[in-house]
C-alpha cells in the first residue's frame, strides 16, 4: 500500500487545507490549538479524533468525543481503519483521506494545487518537467502606467484605435449591467473575470479583495482570492505580495512584459515551472477606499497583452469597485432594515396593550407623576420594587414620554447572564475575541445610542462588570471585547432592581460610587399588596385581554372570586394576578370566573413579615393589637412563667407587669384574651 497519504480539509463550503500524513506519526483533530489540526466549530471536542499507521493501513480513533465522529454514513466509536475516499465529517468540517489528491475532487485536483503548491507538496501522478516553450531573454521591464482610463472619459477616443476602443466600450457597458446585478462579491468577481477573459490577451488570473470588515491599509497579504480562472494547463498561481502591494499603495495599474525571470511578479510555482509571460495588474479603489486588484498573465508568447488590454483592465476595475460600493451599501441596508424590523416586532410583542399603567389607587398616581418628573431628564434612575411589580414597564413609561421617545429603548436582564457575556452583551465584542466570537457584535451601549438602556436586575452585576460600567456612565469611551477602538454613545441609563442595595453596599457586594450614580432619580413602585384598590380594575384588564386572545366570551368575575382577590396577598404582584386570571380564563367552565377557578399560592411575600402565617388570609390590624395577642400567646408557651415570658420578649419583668395591665390580661386563670 502507498505510504503517501493526505486529509483534504473542508470548511463550510470551501476546501480550505492540504495535511500530509506521515508513517509513523500520529495526527490529533480539535478545537484546541495544541492539535496538528485545528478545526474552529464549537461541535468539536478539544481533542476529537486522533489518525494514525496501524499494522500498514491508516486508521481514525474517536477519543470520545462530545457529539461523535461520521465517516461516510457510519457514526463511530473507537477505532475505524480507513480507505481511500472516505470522508471523515465532524461538525461542518469534512476531512478527506486520499493517497492522491487528485482522488479528493471530481475535477482531477486542481481545486487544491494552489494549496498544495504553497505548502511544499508535489501533486502525485504529475510530471515534474518545466514548460520548455517559454524563452528567457530581456530583461523584466514595466513598460506602461496608467493612474485613470480614457475608456471611462468622453472625447479621448483616436482615430488609429476607433475600431477597438469601440467593441472594448461595447463590452464595458454590457459588463457595467452584468456587475450592477451581480448578488454578491463571488458572483461579481466571475462576472468580471468573464468579461476580462474576452476583451483582454490574457489566459489567466484572478479577482482579490480585503476580507469583510477589514479596517486599515491593505497589503497584498491581506487580499483572499474571490474568484480565479485559468485557461491553461496550469491552476492560477496567486500574485505576489510585492506587485499586488505595490499597486495598492500607488494606485496604478501595471503591464510587465518578459516578466520570465522575475520571481517578484510572481511568474514560478514552487517548484520553480515558469507560469507567466506578460503579467497586469490593476487596482480595485473607489476615492481613497481600496478594495483589492485584479490580477491577469499570459503564460504564452502568443499571447502579449498591451496597453489597450491595460486600459481594458483598469476601466473593468474601477467599475467592480462602484459595483462593490453599491452591493456593500445594499447589505448595509438590507441588515439595517432586518435590525430595525425586528426591534419593531420585539416593541410590538413587548409593548403590545401594555403600553399603559393600569391602576387608580393613591400609591399608583404618585408613581404616574414620578414617571412624568423623571421623563423631562436625562439622568440616571433607579427603579425598585419587588418582582412582578412592573418596573419594565414604569422604564417604558419614562423612555416613551422622554425626548428620546423616537429612538430605541433596550432591555437587558442582567441576572441572565454571566460575567464575560454580560460583558459581551453590554459593550460588545470583536471576532475571534473568544471561542465562538465568529463575527463582531454590538453590544447593547451602542444599540441604544440617542436612546434608553434599561438594565434589569442591577444587584446581579458581578462587581468585574460594576467597574467598567461606572466609567462608561462617567462618559468615559468603552471598548467592545476583544476590540481597541474607543467607543462613545449617547444612552440614558435606567436600572431597576428588587434587592436592598444599601444592604449590599454594607457588606461589600455593591460598589458604593456606583450605587450612587445609578440613584440620581428613584422611583419606588409599590408592590400590589398596598394598592388593593387596583387589584379588580387589572383583573378586569387581563379579562379582556385573554378573551380576545383565547377567543373566550367569559363575562366577568363573580363578587366570591373578587372578594377572594382582594384578600389575598399577592406575593408575585401583577405577574401572579395576570397569570391567575389567564388561567382561570382558559379552564373556566361557567359563564364567569368563580372562587374556585382562582389558583392561589401559599408563600409568603416579599419584604412583609408573615404576619397571617402561611395560608392565612391577612386581617388589617393595630400595633397594640398585635402586641397584645403576642404576649398572650408568650405568656400561654410558658405556662404563664413571667420572668421566662419577659426573657423571650427581651423585656424587663416589671415592663412585662405594666402591659399585662395595660392590655387587661388578668392573670393565669382567666388570661385568654382580656
Amino acid at each position: 500500500m502507498s505510504q503517501l497519504a493526505y486529509l483534504v480539509i473542508r470548511e463550510g463550503t470551501k476546501w480550505s487545507d492540504v495535511f500530509r500524513l506521515v508513517p509513523g506519526q500520529s495526527v490529533l483533530v480539535g478545537r484546541a490549538p495544541t492539535n496538528q489540526i485545528v478545526i474552529k466549530d464549537e461541535r468539536c471536542s478539544r481533542t476529537h479524533v486522533e489518525v494514525f499507521m496501524s499494522g500498514g493501513q491508516w486508521t481514525v480513533r474517536d477519543l470520545d468525543s462530545r457529539n461523535g465522529t461520521v465517516v461516510g454514513t457510519d457514526l463511530i466509536r473507537g477505532d475505524y481503519v480507513l480507505k481511500p475516499g472516505d470522508v471523515i465529517r465532524i461538525g461542518h468540517t469534512q476531512l478527506v483521506f486520499v493517497h492522491k489528491l487528485s482522488e479528493a475532487f471530481n475535477d482531477g485536483g486542481s481545486g487544491v494545487r494552489r494549496m498544495a503548491a504553497e505548502k511544499g507538496e508535489k501533486i502525485a501522478g504529475e510530471g515534474d518537467e518545466a514548460s520548455s516553450v517559454l524563452a528567457v531573454g530581456e530583461p523584466t521591464t514595466i513598460t506602461h502606467r496608467r493612474g485613470q482610463t480614457k475608456f471611462l472619459a468622453p472625447g479621448e477616443e483616436q482615430d488609429s484605435s476607433v475600431s477597438r476602443m469601440g467593441r472594448a466600450a461595447a463590452k464595458l457597458c454590457k459588463l457595467a449591467f452584468e456587475l450592477a446585478k451581480a448578488p454578491d462579491p463571488a458572483a461579481l468577481a466571475e462576472i468580471a473575470l468573464k468579461g476580462l477573459a474576452e476583451g483582454t490577451q490574457t489566459d489567466a488570473g484572478a479577482v482579490l479583495l480585503t476580507p469583510r470588515g477589514f479596517i486599515g491599509e491593505p497589503r497584498g497579504g491581506d487580499l483572499e482570492i474571490v474568484a480565479a480562472r485559468s485557461a491553461s494547463e496550469h491552476q492560477y498561481h496567486r500574485v505576489s505580495n510585492f506587485l499586488s502591494s505595490t499597486v495598492l499603495r500607488e494606485g496604478e495599474a501595471v503591464l510587465a512584459r518578459n516578466v520570465m525571470g522575475d520571481s517578484a511578479l510572481g511568474n514560478r510555482d514552487s517548484q520553480g515551472e515558469i507560469l507567466a509571460t506578460s503579467v497586469l495588474c490593476a487596482p480595485i479603489r473607489r476615492g481613497q477606499k481600496k478594495y483589492g486588484v485584479i490580477h491577469l498573465y499570459s503564460t504564452s508568447q502568443e499571447l502579449t497583452p498591451d496597453p489597450d488590454d491595460l486600459e481594458f483592465t483598469l476601466a473593468v476595475a474601477d467599475t467592480v469597485a462602484v459595483a462593490l460600493e453599491n452591493l456593500q451599501r445594499r447589505q448595509e441596508l438590507a441588515e439595517n432594515l432586518t435590525q430595525v424590523r425586528t426591534e419593531n416586532v420585539q416593541l410590538r410583542e413587548r409593548l403590545g396593550v401594555q403600553s399603559e399603567i393600569v391602576g387608580r389607587s393613591p400609591a399608583i398616581r404618585q408613581v404616574t407623576e414620578a414617571i412624568s418628573r423623571a421623563s423631562v431628564s436625562n439622568a440616571t434612575l433607579l427603579i425598585r420594587g419587588e418582582s412582578g411589580v412592573g418596573k419594565e414597564l414604569v422604564a417604558r413609561g419614562v423612555h416613551y414620554n422622554s425626548p428620546r421617545k423616537d429612538n430605541v429603548f433596550v432591555c437587558l436582564n442582567c441576572a441572565a447572564l454571566s460575567t464575560d457575556l454580560l460583558a459581551s452583551e453590554l459593550f460588545g465584542h470583536e471576532r475571534g475575541a473568544f471561542t465562538g466570537a465568529t463575527d463582531r457584535k454590538i453590544g447593547k451601549f451602542e444599540a441604544a445610542h440617542k436612546g434608553t438602556l434599561m438594565l434589569d436586575e442591577i444587584g446581579e452585576m458581578s462587581p468585574a462588570i460594576q467597574a467598567k460600567f461606572l466609567r462608561v456612565l462617567e462618559g468615559h469611551p468603552f471598548e467592545r471585547v476583544g476590540g481597541n477602538k474607543p467607543i462613545t454613545c449617547d444612552v440614558r441609563v435606567i436600572s431597576a432592581t428588587n434587592r436592598d442595595l444599601e444592604k449590599d453596599v454594607a457588606e461589600g457586594r455593591f460598589r458604593r460610587d456606583l450605587f450612587f450614580r445609578l440613584r440620581v432619580l428613584e422611583i419606588v413602585v409599590p408592590p400590589l399588596r398596598k394598592r388593593t384598590d387596583d387589584i379588580p380594575l387589572l383583573a378586569e384588564y387581563f379579562l379582556e385581554r385573554f378573551n380576545n386572545e383565547t377567543g373566550r366570551k367569559i363575562q366577568g368575575i363573580t363578587p366570591e372570586a373578587r372578594a377572594k382577590l382582594l384578600s389575598y396577598q399577592w406575593p408575585g404582584n401583577v405577574r401572579e394576578l395576570k397569570n391567575v386570571i389567564e388561567r382561570a380564563v382558559v379552564l373556566c367552565r361557567a359563564a364567569e370566573i368563580d372562587e374556585e377557578d382562582l389558583l392561589l399560592t401559599t408563600l409568603s411575600t416579599t419584604g412583609d413579615s408573615d404576619v397571617a402565617g402561611p395560608g392565612m388570609v391577612f386581617a388589617p390590624t393595630s400595633l397594640d393589637d398585635m402586641e397584645r395577642r403576642h404576649i398572650v400567646s408568650t405568656l400561654k408557651h410558658t405556662n404563664w412563667n413571667k420572668s421566662k415570658t419577659a426573657s423571650i420578649l427581651g423585656i424587663e419583668r416589671s415592663t412585662l407587669d405594666r402591659k399585662i395591665r395595660r392590655y387587661g390580661l388578668g392573670d393565669g386563670e382567666n388570661g385568654e384574651e382580656g
